[in-house]
């Protein structure tokens, strides 16, 4: 499982920096991907970044969040910014396309207006 952490209640307008902690042989072959699920919707991808660092985001989240890779410490990030109540959701990290051996518990992201 890929263990997703660094989420928190956080007041709109306001920002947190996720990170995932991957293998090696994870982190250096595969695109990454954040995916979120918020209340009542099924998981949807956010931000994926391809193993040569090219980045790529959904509408509702470019310009605010951006996503990253640390290959020396097998993480990845997701740098989120001006946080709004919609973002409200557990975020996960997995590949693109996602395993499902891979899909961790997440981390609750709760933004407040």
């Amino acid at each position: 499982q890929l263990q997703a952490s660094g989420g928190g209640l956080v007041q709109a307008g306001g920002s947190l920096n996720l990170s995932c902690v991957a293998s090696r042989s994870v982190n250096s072959r595969y695109t990454m991907a954040w995916y979120r699920q918020r209340p009542g919707n099924e998981r949807e991808s956010v931000a994926t970044i391809s193993g040569n660092g090219v980045a790529e985001y959904e509408d509702d989240v470019k310009g605010r969040f951006t996503i990253s890779r640390d290959r020396a410490k097998n993480t990845v990030y997701l740098q989120m910014n001006n946080l709004k109540p919609e973002d409200t959701a557990v975020y996960y990290c997995n590949t693109r396309p996602p395993l499902p051996s891979y899909w961790g518990q997440g981390t609750q992201v709760t933004v407040s207006s």
